[in-house]
């Protein structure tokens, strides 16, 4: 099983929130025998979703076919304003180049989506996630993980708590529990 975790975040070093997440998530999959992919967004060079290039970057290619590859996936975002980050809805926006494919867009993929905010407002960026992934023909797991930003580690900043580290693992369970191989929608 192959499970790409998508960083929709611009923030990509080491001890920052959406690193630390996924790779919490990593190890929990990894454990279960997923082979886990992470693509950071802030790494993958995506331009602005625009259909007058006369050829398609390859850098958005390459995103294409680690989306399309992968059996299941991750979303990970900071609250922004209400939604998730604009980077990231414009990577989704590029799907749109696998619209005349016979199997267009994330179609049947199933994804998990993970939101953290200073506040207690995560589930917005939950539900923007959810219409994206649905209008890409993805089924979104019924179980997501909304988080207040200031409980998600412990005191010293350097763990994560144990609350959400459950909430990892059973978000990784769930989604590491394989289908039946003649499951389709």
């Amino acid at each position: 099983m192959n499970i790409l975790i998508f960083n929709g975040s611009l923030e990509s070093q080491s001890n920052t929130t959406p690193t630390r997440i996924a790779r919490a998530f990593t190890n929990h999959l990894e454990q279960r025998g997923a082979t886990v992919t992470t693509f950071h967004l802030s790494e993958a060079g995506i331009p602005l979703f625009d259909f007058s290039f006369e050829e398609t970057p390859s850098s958005v290619v390459d995103m294409v076919s680690t989306f399309r590859a992968a059996d299941m996936h991750i979303w990970l975002t900071p609250l922004y304003h209400g939604s998730m980050t604009g980077a990231m809805k414009n990577c989704l926006d590029w799907l749109e180049i696998s619209a005349r494919e016979e199997v267009p867009y994330l179609t049947n993929k199933i994804i998990g989506l993970v939101c953290w905010a200073d506040g207690a407002q995560a589930m917005q960026g939950i539900n923007a996630m959810d219409a994206v992934a649905k209008a890409l023909r993805a089924w979104v797991l019924p179980y997501s993980i909304p988080i207040v930003r200031g409980n998600l580690f412990v005191a010293d900043n350097q763990e994560m708590s144990p609350d959400y580290l459950e909430k990892i693992e059973l978000m990784s369970t769930l989604l590491s529990d394989r289908l039946p191989s003649n499951f389709t929608v």
